[in-house]
Protein backbone atom coordinates (compact mmCIF):
# COMPACT_ATOMS: atom_id res chain seq x y z
CA UNK A 1 0.00 0.00 0.00
CA UNK A 2 1.63 3.41 -0.71
CA UNK A 3 0.16 7.31 -0.98
CA UNK A 4 0.42 8.58 -4.41
CA UNK A 5 1.49 12.59 -4.76
CA UNK A 6 1.01 14.74 -7.80
CA UNK A 7 3.33 17.89 -8.31
CA UNK A 8 0.75 20.16 -6.74
CA UNK A 9 -0.54 17.56 -4.17
CA UNK A 10 2.49 16.39 -2.33
CA UNK A 11 2.74 13.69 0.16
CA UNK A 12 2.81 15.23 3.91
CA UNK A 13 6.05 13.56 5.82
CA UNK A 14 5.91 11.24 8.17
CA UNK A 15 3.38 9.03 6.50
CA UNK A 16 2.63 5.72 8.03
CA UNK A 17 0.91 3.41 5.19
CA UNK A 18 -1.19 0.46 6.31
CA UNK A 19 -3.86 -1.85 5.25
CA UNK A 20 -6.23 -3.66 7.96
CA UNK A 21 -9.58 -6.28 6.84
CA UNK A 22 -12.75 -5.74 7.89
CA UNK A 23 -14.96 -8.42 9.27
CA UNK A 24 -16.40 -9.58 6.00
CA UNK A 25 -12.91 -9.74 4.28
CA UNK A 26 -12.26 -6.16 2.52
CA UNK A 27 -9.33 -4.75 2.24
CA UNK A 28 -8.69 -1.57 3.30
CA UNK A 29 -5.94 1.09 2.68
CA UNK A 30 -5.23 3.55 6.07
CA UNK A 31 -2.64 6.43 6.62
CA UNK A 32 -1.75 7.45 9.84
CA UNK A 33 0.92 10.74 10.63
CA UNK A 34 1.98 12.39 14.10
CA UNK A 35 1.68 15.74 14.77
CA UNK A 36 3.44 18.23 14.03
CA UNK A 37 3.82 20.12 17.04
CA UNK A 38 5.32 19.33 20.13
CA UNK A 39 1.77 18.67 22.55
CA UNK A 40 -0.51 16.07 20.56
CA UNK A 41 -4.12 17.67 21.22
CA UNK A 42 -5.32 13.97 20.35
CA UNK A 43 -6.16 12.49 16.65
CA UNK A 44 -8.31 14.06 13.88
CA UNK A 45 -9.98 10.73 11.94
CA UNK A 46 -10.66 12.17 8.24
CA UNK A 47 -14.11 10.14 6.67
CA UNK A 48 -14.28 10.81 3.04
CA UNK A 49 -17.02 11.27 0.67
CA UNK A 50 -17.90 9.34 -1.95
CA UNK A 51 -15.68 8.90 -4.45
CA UNK A 52 -12.85 10.77 -2.20
CA UNK A 53 -8.72 9.62 -1.39
CA UNK A 54 -7.21 9.89 1.16
CA UNK A 55 -4.63 12.13 -1.65
CA UNK A 56 -7.44 14.84 -1.45
CA UNK A 57 -6.84 15.54 1.85
CA UNK A 58 -3.54 16.11 2.10
CA UNK A 59 -3.80 19.77 2.66
CA UNK A 60 -6.23 18.80 5.78
CA UNK A 61 -3.98 16.87 6.85
CA UNK A 62 -1.14 19.78 6.92
CA UNK A 63 -3.58 22.26 8.58
CA UNK A 64 -4.53 19.80 11.50
CA UNK A 65 -0.57 18.99 11.94
CA UNK A 66 0.17 22.45 12.05
CA UNK A 67 -2.67 22.81 14.95
CA UNK A 68 -1.14 19.98 17.07
CA UNK A 69 -3.16 16.62 15.53
CA UNK A 70 -2.40 13.74 15.17
CA UNK A 71 -4.00 12.58 11.74
CA UNK A 72 -5.99 8.90 11.04
CA UNK A 73 -7.83 8.53 8.04
CA UNK A 74 -8.57 5.51 5.42
CA UNK A 75 -10.34 4.63 2.08
CA UNK A 76 -13.93 3.46 2.11
CA UNK A 77 -14.60 0.27 0.38
CA UNK A 78 -14.84 0.79 -3.53
CA UNK A 79 -13.26 3.56 -3.94
CA UNK A 80 -9.64 5.36 -3.27
CA UNK A 81 -6.73 2.37 -2.54
CA UNK A 82 -9.29 0.27 -0.89
CA UNK A 83 -10.33 -3.24 -2.50
CA UNK A 84 -12.81 -2.35 -5.19
CA UNK A 85 -16.34 -4.32 -5.38
CA UNK A 86 -17.11 -4.57 -8.64
CA UNK A 87 -14.64 -6.00 -11.82
CA UNK A 88 -14.99 -2.72 -13.38
CA UNK A 89 -13.31 -0.70 -10.81
CA UNK A 90 -14.34 2.13 -11.48
CA UNK A 91 -18.28 2.00 -10.34
CA UNK A 92 -18.90 3.39 -6.65
CA UNK A 93 -20.98 0.58 -5.42
CA UNK A 94 -22.26 -1.44 -1.92
CA UNK A 95 -25.31 -2.78 -1.63
CA UNK A 96 -26.07 -1.31 2.03
CA UNK A 97 -24.45 1.25 4.23
CA UNK A 98 -24.08 -1.22 6.69
CA UNK A 99 -21.15 -2.11 4.67
CA UNK A 100 -19.26 1.10 5.45
CA UNK A 101 -20.41 0.07 8.74
CA UNK A 102 -17.90 -2.44 8.77
CA UNK A 103 -15.15 -0.03 7.83
CA UNK A 104 -15.33 2.74 10.39
CA UNK A 105 -15.72 -0.30 13.17
CA UNK A 106 -12.26 -1.88 11.44
CA UNK A 107 -10.60 1.44 11.09
CA UNK A 108 -11.33 2.53 14.95
CA UNK A 109 -10.35 -1.05 16.15
CA UNK A 110 -7.15 -1.52 14.22
CA UNK A 111 -5.73 1.61 13.85
CA UNK A 112 -7.78 4.75 15.64
CA UNK A 113 -7.99 3.36 19.27
CA UNK A 114 -4.79 1.22 19.53
CA UNK A 115 -2.48 3.50 17.37
CA UNK A 116 -3.33 6.78 17.78
CA UNK A 117 -3.16 9.57 20.58
CA UNK A 118 -6.61 10.03 22.55
CA UNK A 119 -8.93 11.88 22.45
CA UNK A 120 -9.89 11.20 18.80
CA UNK A 121 -12.37 13.71 17.08
CA UNK A 122 -14.02 12.95 13.54
CA UNK A 123 -13.64 15.39 10.70
CA UNK A 124 -16.32 13.58 8.14
CA UNK A 125 -17.42 14.99 4.38
CA UNK A 126 -20.90 14.14 2.64
CA UNK A 127 -21.31 10.35 3.13
CA UNK A 128 -18.24 9.99 5.46
CA UNK A 129 -20.92 12.56 7.93
CA UNK A 130 -23.79 10.32 7.55
CA UNK A 131 -21.64 6.84 8.12
CA UNK A 132 -20.45 8.80 11.27
CA UNK A 133 -23.70 9.81 12.78
CA UNK A 134 -24.83 5.75 12.03
CA UNK A 135 -21.66 4.91 14.18
CA UNK A 136 -22.49 7.20 16.93
CA UNK A 137 -26.52 6.58 17.03
CA UNK A 138 -25.72 2.54 17.34
CA UNK A 139 -23.09 3.17 19.97
CA UNK A 140 -20.05 1.38 17.77
CA UNK A 141 -17.85 4.34 18.11
CA UNK A 142 -17.09 6.81 20.76
CA UNK A 143 -15.11 10.57 19.54
CA UNK A 144 -15.09 13.26 21.95
CA UNK A 145 -16.26 15.64 19.05
CA UNK A 146 -17.85 15.55 15.56
CA UNK A 147 -17.13 17.55 12.70
CA UNK A 148 -19.14 17.11 9.93
CA UNK A 149 -18.86 19.39 6.38
CA UNK A 150 -22.16 18.83 4.29
CA UNK A 151 -23.52 15.36 6.22
CA UNK A 152 -25.15 13.52 3.56
CA UNK A 153 -28.66 13.82 5.35
CA UNK A 154 -30.66 14.74 2.32
CA UNK A 155 -30.43 15.03 -1.55
CA UNK A 156 -29.67 18.81 -2.39
CA UNK A 157 -32.55 20.72 -4.77
CA UNK A 158 -31.90 19.65 -8.14
CA UNK A 159 -33.67 17.81 -11.25
CA UNK A 160 -34.97 15.25 -11.12
CA UNK A 161 -36.34 16.01 -7.93
CA UNK A 162 -35.02 13.53 -4.76
CA UNK A 163 -37.95 11.75 -4.79
CA UNK A 164 -37.85 10.64 -8.36
CA UNK A 165 -34.37 9.97 -7.53
CA UNK A 166 -35.06 7.70 -4.88
CA UNK A 167 -38.12 6.11 -6.55
CA UNK A 168 -36.25 5.27 -9.51
CA UNK A 169 -32.98 4.21 -7.60
CA UNK A 170 -35.08 1.89 -5.91
CA UNK A 171 -36.94 0.21 -8.82
CA UNK A 172 -33.65 -0.49 -11.05
CA UNK A 173 -32.39 -2.24 -7.65
CA UNK A 174 -35.33 -4.08 -7.19
CA UNK A 175 -35.42 -5.32 -10.77
CA UNK A 176 -31.60 -6.85 -10.66
CA UNK A 177 -30.27 -3.80 -12.03
CA UNK A 178 -28.47 -2.33 -8.94
CA UNK A 179 -25.34 -2.42 -10.34
CA UNK A 180 -25.54 -0.20 -13.62
CA UNK A 181 -24.21 3.57 -13.46
CA UNK A 182 -26.59 6.23 -12.95
CA UNK A 183 -26.08 8.23 -15.89
CA UNK A 184 -22.91 10.82 -16.29
CA UNK A 185 -25.38 13.88 -16.68
CA UNK A 186 -26.32 13.00 -13.47
CA UNK A 187 -23.52 12.72 -11.58
CA UNK A 188 -20.39 14.40 -13.82
CA UNK A 189 -16.79 12.40 -12.35
CA UNK A 190 -14.67 15.36 -11.23
CA UNK A 191 -12.27 14.59 -14.26
CA UNK A 192 -15.01 15.48 -17.01
CA UNK A 193 -16.30 18.82 -15.02
CA UNK A 194 -15.57 22.27 -16.29
CA UNK A 195 -14.71 24.73 -13.70
CA UNK A 196 -17.88 26.79 -14.38
CA UNK A 197 -20.57 25.66 -12.67
CA UNK A 198 -19.61 22.65 -10.69
CA UNK A 199 -21.26 22.03 -7.56
CA UNK A 200 -17.88 21.02 -6.05
CA UNK A 201 -15.76 24.64 -4.72
CA UNK A 202 -15.85 28.23 -6.06
CA UNK A 203 -12.23 27.80 -5.76
CA UNK A 204 -10.53 27.64 -9.66
CA UNK A 205 -6.90 26.33 -8.08
CA UNK A 206 -8.10 23.52 -6.07
CA UNK A 207 -10.43 22.61 -8.29
CA UNK A 208 -8.15 21.81 -10.79
CA UNK A 209 -5.65 20.17 -8.46
CA UNK A 210 -8.66 17.78 -7.67
CA UNK A 211 -9.47 17.36 -11.24
CA UNK A 212 -5.71 17.16 -12.16
CA UNK A 213 -5.24 13.67 -9.64
CA UNK A 214 -8.37 12.46 -10.89
CA UNK A 215 -6.67 12.52 -14.36
CA UNK A 216 -3.37 11.35 -13.60
CA UNK A 217 -4.21 9.03 -10.41
CA UNK A 218 -6.92 6.28 -12.38
CA UNK A 219 -6.20 4.10 -9.69
CA UNK A 220 -7.64 5.71 -6.82
CA UNK A 221 -10.20 7.46 -8.80
CA UNK A 222 -14.03 6.31 -9.40
CA UNK A 223 -16.83 7.26 -11.12
CA UNK A 224 -20.53 7.76 -11.25
CA UNK A 225 -22.35 6.06 -8.44
CA UNK A 226 -23.98 2.81 -9.43
CA UNK A 227 -28.12 2.83 -8.60
CA UNK A 228 -27.53 0.07 -5.84
CA UNK A 229 -25.26 2.58 -4.24
CA UNK A 230 -28.14 5.23 -4.65
CA UNK A 231 -30.85 3.40 -2.91
CA UNK A 232 -28.50 2.31 -0.45
CA UNK A 233 -27.86 6.01 0.13
CA UNK A 234 -31.15 6.82 0.42
CA UNK A 235 -32.33 4.13 2.76
CA UNK A 236 -29.87 5.30 4.96
CA UNK A 237 -30.52 9.11 4.85
CA UNK A 238 -34.06 8.26 5.17
CA UNK A 239 -33.40 6.08 8.49
CA UNK A 240 -31.39 9.17 10.22
CA UNK A 241 -34.44 11.52 9.22
CA UNK A 242 -36.70 9.40 11.68
CA UNK A 243 -37.99 11.67 14.09
CA UNK A 244 -36.18 9.21 17.03
CA UNK A 245 -32.96 9.35 15.74
CA UNK A 246 -31.64 12.40 16.85
CA UNK A 247 -32.44 11.13 20.77
CA UNK A 248 -29.56 8.67 20.74
CA UNK A 249 -26.95 11.19 19.32
CA UNK A 250 -25.08 12.68 22.50
CA UNK A 251 -22.00 13.52 21.29
CA UNK A 252 -20.92 17.16 20.83
CA UNK A 253 -21.56 18.17 16.89
CA UNK A 254 -20.46 20.65 14.43
CA UNK A 255 -22.58 20.88 11.80
CA UNK A 256 -20.81 22.99 8.67
CA UNK A 257 -22.77 23.55 5.62
CA UNK A 258 -21.80 25.49 2.61
CA UNK A 259 -24.93 28.10 1.29
CA UNK A 260 -24.53 27.03 -2.13
CA UNK A 261 -24.54 23.52 -1.70
CA UNK A 262 -26.87 21.70 -4.23
CA UNK A 263 -25.72 18.17 -3.66
CA UNK A 264 -26.92 17.85 -0.36
CA UNK A 265 -29.74 19.24 1.86
CA UNK A 266 -28.75 22.26 3.82
CA UNK A 267 -32.56 22.40 5.03
CA UNK A 268 -31.76 18.81 6.81
CA UNK A 269 -28.45 19.97 8.47
CA UNK A 270 -29.71 22.64 9.73
CA UNK A 271 -32.74 20.93 10.57
CA UNK A 272 -30.63 17.78 12.81
CA UNK A 273 -28.95 20.37 14.14
CA UNK A 274 -32.16 22.11 15.76
CA UNK A 275 -32.88 18.92 17.11
CA UNK A 276 -29.50 18.17 19.22
CA UNK A 277 -28.99 19.99 22.04
CA UNK A 278 -25.24 19.38 21.85
CA UNK A 279 -24.80 20.68 18.00
CA UNK A 280 -23.91 23.58 16.39
CA UNK A 281 -25.01 24.65 13.00
CA UNK A 282 -22.32 27.09 10.60
CA UNK A 283 -23.21 28.37 7.29
CA UNK A 284 -20.35 29.22 5.45
CA UNK A 285 -21.75 32.11 2.83
CA UNK A 286 -20.80 31.31 -0.62
CA UNK A 287 -19.24 28.07 -0.66
CA UNK A 288 -20.25 25.38 -2.52
CA UNK A 289 -20.43 21.56 -1.65
CA UNK A 290 -16.53 21.05 -0.68
CA UNK A 291 -16.00 23.76 2.02
CA UNK A 292 -12.15 22.59 2.56
CA UNK A 293 -11.78 22.49 -0.58
CA UNK A 294 -12.64 26.18 -1.27
CA UNK A 295 -11.66 29.70 -1.42
CA UNK A 296 -9.24 30.80 1.33
CA UNK A 297 -11.68 33.05 3.29
CA UNK A 298 -14.18 30.58 3.27
CA UNK A 299 -11.53 27.76 4.61
CA UNK A 300 -10.72 30.67 7.33
CA UNK A 301 -13.94 30.57 8.34
CA UNK A 302 -14.35 26.99 8.66
CA UNK A 303 -10.97 26.45 10.86
CA UNK A 304 -12.63 29.29 12.82
CA UNK A 305 -15.31 27.21 13.71
CA UNK A 306 -13.39 23.95 13.74
CA UNK A 307 -10.85 25.29 16.27
CA UNK A 308 -13.36 27.16 18.86
CA UNK A 309 -15.05 23.62 18.36
CA UNK A 310 -11.96 21.13 18.85
CA UNK A 311 -10.31 20.01 21.13
CA UNK A 312 -13.01 21.65 23.74
CA UNK A 313 -12.70 22.02 27.48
Amino acid sequence: MELFPIDSNPVPDGATVGEILTSDGVRLRTATWRSGARRTLGTVCIFQGRAESIERYFETIGDLRRRGFAVASFDWRGQGGSERRLRNPRKGHVDSFTEYDRDLDAFMQQVALPDCPPPHFALAHSTGGLVCLRAVHDGRARFARMVLDGPLLGLGRRRPSPGLISSVAAMTTAIGLGELEVPQRFALPIEQMKFDNNPLTSDPVRFERNRAMARALPQVSVGPPTFGWLYAATQAMAEAADEAYPARISVPLLLVAGSLDAVVSIGAVEGLAGELRTASFVLVPGARHEVLMERDRMREQYWAAFDAFVPGS
